[in-house]
């Protein structure tokens, strides 16, 4: 049986504390939504990053618009906690406006895409306003760099982060009470770009975004009628995370536990975007797939001690030629098919008992696969790393059962007990140019 790939658990230490000081929020900034309670908004043009507070950060123009050092507004000693390294680093901030969802949120959850070199980093932050007044503290949603070279710091979540009426779980920033009425009214993000005093470097953030819900709690859903996407399949990648047991074990050890950046992997590389020979030089020759190691190390989290958080999968797939990511939450397999309609695969999160899936052939209490495409009659077509081998990882799942454990956010484990569910997350990649079909479905589901 398959495990629990995200092992998100309720996290109970101090605050981590913020490398740089609070700045004064800009004006409000209206966002698309992503429909009904759900809220997906980022910052990606230059326009955008002029809408916020900057200390040492500006735009950068051309090909690709991002935000970049242009001067250090300090320097900050940072302890590696992964390490043991004490390092100083330059480093320069943006602070976005305040983002005033359409509907309080009882859970958010960040995303980026970036590049940063070797020498440099970046951290993302997030602080909330609560409804019933006051806010959040400056929650660390995540310290990251593209790479692992020595002397640079190690990709990490940030743990024990809570003030009494949220806290953070890895990647999700959640309301502890929700059933009290309690819920997030706005939001603001932070980032710090961080590299060695003097080098020059710089990271550059193309993207920065975060998504809003309240989901309710539910144990099933509506069931969705087949449209666009019946009869439509996407010509992805087949890699099995099955083959892998046992490598690497500091990356997770391979198998069960490696289902996100497999998925992850199959996205990428449908988009034709592949690791190249150098950088797989690292990997055994005997190991197949090799460019499956790579990402299982590359989305890494120090922390977390696995390769499931949410955002930095989103973050290494966006690390490839001129590609996005996100991770946001959807409403329904009627979202999935425009998508798919529009060439775009989707990769869901769920958790079921094997009685719940049929054809499955386990439980899993987390794991992520890659939707490809639906037969002529709605079913679900899906790459399921959780299989033997490669050719097997085509599977064909029955359309309500697929859209019931996905989109619930309660459910019960074999012994009868309430567990929760991943209320439609999903993580959706594609080109930074898209064509205008693909621009369309993307609005239709709440981003751009």
């Amino acid at each position: 049986m398959t495990t629990m790939s995200s092992r998100r658990t309720v996290l109970a230490a101090a605050l981590g504390a913020a490398a740089a000081a609070v700045t004064t929020p800009g004006p409000a900034f209206a966002a698309p939504s992503g429909g009904g309670t759900i809220d997906y908004h980022a910052w990606l043009t230059p326009a955008d990053w002029r809408h916020g507070t900057a200390h040492g950060t500006r735009p950068r123009t051309g090909h690709r618009p991002g935000l970049v050092i242009d001067r250090p507004a300090g320097t900050l000693d940072h302890q590696d906690p992964h390490t043991g390294t004490t390092a100083t680093w330059e480093y320069a901030t943006w602070t976005g406006p305040v983002h005033r969802l359409p509907v309080p949120a009882s859970e958010i959850v960040t995303s980026w895409n970036a590049h940063a070199p070797s020498g440099t980093w970046l951290q993302v932050e997030l602080r909330c306003a609560y409804t019933g007044g006051g806010h959040t503290p400056w929650y660390v949603m995540g310290r990251w760099t593209a790479g692992d070279a020595a002397g640079d710091i190690r990709r990490t979540s940030v743990d024990g982060q809570k003030d009494g009426r949220s806290s953070v779980s890895t990647d999700t920033l959640a309301v502890d009470a929700p059933a009290t009425g309690l819920r997030l009214a706005s939001y603001e993000l932070r980032l710090t770009l961080l590299r060695r005093p003097g080098s020059g470097l710089t990271p550059t953030v193309w993207r920065l975004g975060a998504m809003g819900s309240d989901v309710p709690d539910r144990f099933t859903v509506p069931a969705s009628v087949p449209g666009v996407g019946a009869g439509r399949e996407l010509r992805v990648p087949r890699y099995s995370q099955e083959i892998h047991k046992g490598q690497y074990p500091q990356y997770d050890n391979g198998g069960e536990a490696w289902c996100s950046p497999t998925s992850s992997q199959m996205a990428v590389e449908y988009w034709g975007r592949a690791p190249s020979a150098a950088d797989l030089a690292w990997v055994d020759r005997a190991y197949a797939d090799p460019q499956v190691c790579q990402a299982a190390r590359f989305t890494y989290d120090y922390q977390y001690q696995g390769c499931g958080n949410w955002p930095f999968n989103a973050a290494y797939a966006a690390t490839y030629r001129d590609m996005q990511a996100v991770v946001t939450r959807l409403r329904s397999l009627n979202d999935v098919e425009k998508l798919i309609h529009a060439g775009i695969p989707v990769i869901t999160s769920q958790s079921f008992l094997a009685s719940e899936l049929d054809g499955a052939g386990y439980g899993t209490a987390g794991h992520l696969m890659c939707v490809v495409g639906f037969t002529h009659g709605g079913d679900v077509v899906a790459n399921d790393p959780a299989s033997a081998t490669d050719t097997a990882v085509r599977h064909v799942y029955k359309r309500r059962q697929f859209e019931n454990i996905w989109l619930r956010t309660k459910r019960r484990n074999a012994q009868g007990q309430v567990k929760s569910g991943t209320g439609g997350i999903c993580y959706l990649y594609f080109p930074a140019e898209p064509s205008a079909a693909q621009c369309r479905a993307l609005a239709a589901v709440g981003v751009r």
